[in-house]
């Protein structure tokens, strides 16, 4: 579920009475109450593949650093937090573009924001990503709030090297208040209202380790 940005806001028991002479007849029953309907997840709000910058010669940890360009769905904003955060790379990996938080030597967070909705992520809405973590590198889920406030979960991920597609649901969580310039974790947050999020995304809370199977996370194809 969405709202809009302009707006700011996007058994039936019977009883039968019988004994040895007779049986109560009991009057005509009313209709059924119609069932609840079941609970469906939300519709596609949008899907992103990331593409590589424009570059000249070999791909470098320089030349493919991440840029606006990276972002294929025009009503799509991604955003980088954390003091190295501009060194996320969009990397090619298995025949696909992700983005590789490798050559990071501070905690990073990557970000999609609808340009014209806020989200809803309460109820059955989920966030589906295809990722992977090396040597135990973990990811998390993060939120930013219309006020500005970003919250971290608790609910790590982890893939032990592979690309595996995870699915977030946020319904339970335990939420914590993050620094968005360093990226850090703060006090808890009881029972945030999820129910209007401007941002949603994943967020390393460790620095990386390089090439090769160092600590690291890509984060490839992302629905929600």
């Amino acid at each position: 579920m969405v709202s809009t940005r302009c707006a700011r806001t996007m058994p039936l028991t019977f009883a039968l009475a019988m004994s040895a002479s007779a049986v109560f007849a009991q009057g005509p029953a009313g209709p059924k109450p119609a069932a609840p309907a079941p609970a469906t997840r939300p519709p596609l709000l949008f899907k992103e593949v990331w593409r590589e910058p424009p570059y000249e010669g070999e791909r470098t940890d320089v030349n493919q650093r991440f840029t606006r360009y990276v972002v294929t769905n025009d009503r799509i904003e991604a955003k980088l937090y954390g003091t190295d955060s501009k060194v996320i790379r969009a990397a090619q990996h298995e025949g696909r573009i992700d983005l590789w938080t490798g050559m990071a030597t501070s905690p990073v967070a990557v970000t999609l924001r609808d340009k014209r909705n806020y989200v809803d992520l309460t109820g059955l809405a989920r966030l589906q990503w295809l990722v992977r973590t090396n040597a135990i590198h973990t990811l998390n889920p993060v939120v930013k709030l219309p006020d500005g406030t970003m919250l971290v979960g608790n609910r790590g991920i982890s893939t032990d090297g592979e690309f595996m597609l995870v699915e977030v649901a946020f319904g339970g969580m335990k939420w914590f208040k993050l620094d968005p310039q360093k990226v850090v974790v703060l006090a808890p947050v009881e029972n945030p209202d999820l129910s209007k999020v401007d941002e949603v995304g994943l967020v390393t809370l460790a620095p990386a380790g390089g090439h090769g199977i160092a600590g690291s996370a890509n984060l490839s194809t992302v629905e929600l």
